[in-house]
């Protein structure tokens, strides 16, 4: 179940051939090869650059780009409700009761509207004149909306009318009436609504994904307790009506991450001003041996995090440190604890509003101001002591955390020493790994294979040039419920962990680096049964507690191997790799057949292993990644299946029980 959850997308993999590249035409290179792309062009033949991916992460940041200028309006005080809908027909509907989008001529010689909506960089946040803060800060978001949509239709209600305008391919298709919007009708109301249709010849899907639209909506109320969001999907049949108010704020929003966890005090919180920046943080810590904090400037999640968590994290440790002094924890020949000490076991939700923040890429996963670190430390230095000066319970079990975990990294680092020490490329600690011959990182691809049989088809399978293949002995430590000893002491991780040459728990010693990792592609290939899965499921557990930033860039992948073989007494043999694919070949193929389900991998040769599922020509591999709106919900999916409490993984099955069909026993 876990493992559906992180996957992004399935795509068909094909290798590139080393050193190949095509060059259509001639070689000349002059003035006549150099394109000038105008307008929205360059946005149609680049999407990634603005919105990350062509993906369904890609698909779904249409609808936060035009939600994120929604919200601007309620931080200016003038929005207090958006509507977000999922039409039957796959569109989206944006809508909300603000100012409406300017309607009135621009010195241009055009509507204010219709530049924003087809020209770049045009837009309200380039100064603070109308707008003290806000998340959509380059004026490209509604216009790169509109280049990837096969139709927006916009309707802005302003001064007493409903003003209309429409564009196909971000073309405008509405003429202007002397330079102006034409007018539709009569309104007392003002706010704007924006209804879209994604280009499916530039999305790889057009769908989007309720599930992680819903989070980020529901992850934008704890931002803004004073905005109501509105979500309803009219897809499938049925309308799925939800209102999203969270007036406790961001206290409300990490009582929720931590909703199924053991927690060891009530939700920390104190905001502040710096500089001109707001700063708001909760803090708490549970009973677990890992990290949560997440970061957000002007309502946006930085994935990748940015100074304003640097600012609060050094000050945070520094407050900490010397409170153990104080209190005789930490004596005067002790070593101050370290960060990740500190913060072992804590949740911490930490927003801040910027009047001009700067992120690296328009998918603003990552802060860059420094200024927001010297405010964050500030707020954070001063009002952290004010309330630990008058909460010494909490403090002590804050402290207490850091010594046990500071404990733990001791143990650690003498386990270290032995298990990442410097090994030779070709082998790891249990002699298991068939490593490839290239050195390559980027031509390199590991498989973990369950098993000494499926491991063995595997090495006789593979292409030795650059596929290394890792047999692992049944299912690996949970490491949901273990301690980080326990996790290092584990046979199988230490291989793992040897392989991928990248280290282990950035969290616990700061040792990972993901510049050495030694294969581009980590591939677990697991029988297609609930064994399999649990597996999956296992090594998924382990990388995103410990090795995240493996996920995070892109470099886990599941392999699909079939589930059936269809013989046919006339015709080619085929693999079929689910029961949708067994359904359709029944009503398409004609005459009889006989029908091979294979139980594990251990039942093919290393001939149908390579065809069906090693072969970069033809296998079919699942990306495992995580969306940024997505990634509470995640951790909390994990806690949930992994964690050692059994009422709240009893009833997360209950709830999801309507979605498991042919269920092997």
């Amino acid at each position: 179940m876990i493992s559906y959850l992180l996957i992004d997308c399935i795509e068909q993999f094909e290798f590139e051939k080393e050193g190949e590249r095509v060059m259509a035409g001639n070689n000349t290179y002059d003035a006549g090869s150099i394109a000038v792309l105008e307008g929205l062009e360059a946005v149609r033949k680049r999407p990634g650059m603005y919105i990350g991916s062509v993906s369904t992460k890609g698909l779904n940041h249409l609808i936060y780009e035009i939600v994120d200028n929604a919200v601007d309006e309620h931080l200016a005080g003038f929005c207090s409700e958006i509507q977000v809908t999922l039409e039957k027909d796959g569109s989206a509907t944006v809508s909300d009761n603000g100012r409406g989008v300017p309607v009135d001529m621009h010195q241009k010689g055009v509507s204010a509207a219709r530049l924003v909506y087809t020209t770049l960089h045009a837009g309200g946040k380039f100064d603070d004149s109308a707008y003290k803060t806000s998340g959509g800060l380059h004026g490209v978001g509604s216009s790169v909306v509109n280049a990837l949509s096969t139709y927006m239709d916009v309707k802005i209600s302003r001064d007493g009318f409903v003003h209309h305008d429409r564009y196909e391919r971000g073309i405008p298709v509405i003429e202007l009436e002397d330079g102006l919007l034409p007018k539709i009708g009569k309104t007392r109301k003002t706010g704007t609504t924006v209804n879209f249709l994604p280009d499916d010849t530039i999305f790889e899907k057009t769908k989007f994904k309720a599930e992680e639209v819903k989070s980020r909506l529901h992850e934008t109320a704890y931002l803004n307790p004073n905005l109501t969001i509105v979500f309803d999907d009219k897809r499938d049949g049925s309308v799925e009506h939800i209102v999203y108010h969270e007036p406790e704020g961001i206290i409300g929003f990490i009582q929720d991450l931590n909703r199924k966890k053991e927690v060891l005090h009530d939700p920390v919180y104190f905001k502040g001003e710096a500089d001109g920046i707001e700063v708001e943080v909760t803090l708490q810590y549970v009973n677990e041996f890992h990290e949560n904090v997440l970061g957000f400037c002007n309502n946006i999640y930085n994935a990748e995090g940015g100074t304003h968590l640097t600012g609060f994290k050094t000050t945070f440790t520094t407050v900490m440190n010397q409170y153990a002094r104080e209190i005789g924890i930490l004596k005067e020949k002790d070593a101050n604890f370290t960060g990740a000490d500190i913060r072992n076991g804590m949740t911490a939700i930490v927003s801040i509003k910027h009047p001009d923040p700067r992120f690296e890429g328009q998918t603003k996963t990552k802060l860059d101001n420094p200024d927001a670190a010297k405010a964050v430390s500030k707020v954070t230095g001063e009002e952290i002591v004010r309330f630990f000066d008058r909460n010494l319970d909490t403090l002590k079990t804050v402290l207490s955390s850091a010594e046990k975990a500071a404990k733990i990294r001791k143990t650690e680092e003498k386990a270290k020493t032995n298990l990442l020490t410097k090994q030779k490329y070709s082998f790891d600690s249990n002699g298991k790994l068939a490593n490839c011959e290239s050195r390559d990182p980027k031509k390199c691809e590991i498989f973990i294979v369950e098993g000494d049989s499926a491991g063995g088809s595997a090495k006789t399978a593979r292409n030795r040039n650059y596929q290394a293949i890792l047999p692992i002995r049944g299912k690996i430590l949970n490491v949901e419920k273990a301690s980080i000893d326990k996790v290092l002491a584990n046979a199988e991780i230490k291989t793992m962990i040897n392989a991928f040459g990248c280290g282990f728990s950035e969290g616990y010693g700061n040792d990972f680096d993901i510049s050495k990792l030694r294969y581009d592609k980590i591939i677990i290939m697991a029988d297609a049964d609930v064994d399999g899965a649990h597996i999956s499921t296992l090594l998924l557990t382990l990388f995103y507690r410990f090795m995240p930033e493996l996920i995070f860039e892109g470099h886990v992948y599941i392999a699909m191997p079939p589930l059936y073989k269809a013989m046919p007494k006339k015709g080619e043999e085929e693999y079929l790799y689910d029961d949708k694919a067994l359904e359709k070949y029944r009503k398409t193929h004609d005459g009889p057949f006989t029908l091979q389900r294979y139980k594990g991998l251990g039942e093919m040769d290393a001939e149908q292993l390579w065809e069906t599922t090693m072969d970069p020509e033809k296998r079919i591999l699942r990306r495992v990644t995580m969306d940024e709106a997505a990634t509470a919900e995640i951790d909390l999916t994990f806690t949930t299946l992994m964690g050692d409490k059994v009422e709240p993984r009893r009833d997360f099955i209950e709830a999801n029980a309507k979605y498991v069909e042919n269920l092997d026993v």
